[in-house]
């Protein structure tokens, strides 16, 4: 199932993050897409506040992925925009993430082309005027409307 929602600013891309973490289950594989600035992070801000994480939440672009862990959940954030080869995944252990009861949540998804797997949720992210278009194919995780 694919839907579309206009988010007007950075504060309902966070807000639909919150959402987001209600409804997805403890273990699913969303792969974020988008330019940059278009607010994949933002939205995983906004994910991870909802989940009761506290603190500086930023891209993980240079260290590839932050792990965080709220009441016994594991939350894993890729970053693949500076990867110069899919392999490289390998050599990070990516198999061991995703074999994880944990939510994996990938942004430049298509920089591990090859080697990751098929996601459970895709997430594209794009500009429009003063806001951004959010479009998300869930393959049925997302059951309510919002």
């Amino acid at each position: 199932m694919s839907n579309s929602f206009f988010l007007n600013d950075s504060d309902a891309t966070e807000e639909f993050g919150a959402q987001l973490w209600t409804k997805l289950p403890e273990k699913a594989l969303v792969f974020l897409h988008g330019d940059l600035g278009a607010g994949k992070t933002t939205l995983v801000r906004g994910l991870l506040r909802a989940a009761g994480i506290t603190g500086a939440i930023k891209s993980p672009t240079y260290a590839v992925i932050e792990e965080y862990s709220v009441a016994e959940r594991k939350i894993f954030h890729f970053d693949l925009y500076r990867l110069a080869d899919a392999e490289e995944l390998e050599w990070i252990g990516i198999d061991d993430y995703l074999n994880q009861n944990a939510l994996c949540l990938i942004e430049w998804s298509s920089k591990g082309e090859g080697v990751l797997p098929k996601a459970d949720v895709n997430i594209t992210l794009t500009t429009q005027n003063d806001g951004r278009l959010l479009e998300i194919d869930d393959r049925d995780l997302m059951k309510t409307s919002h």
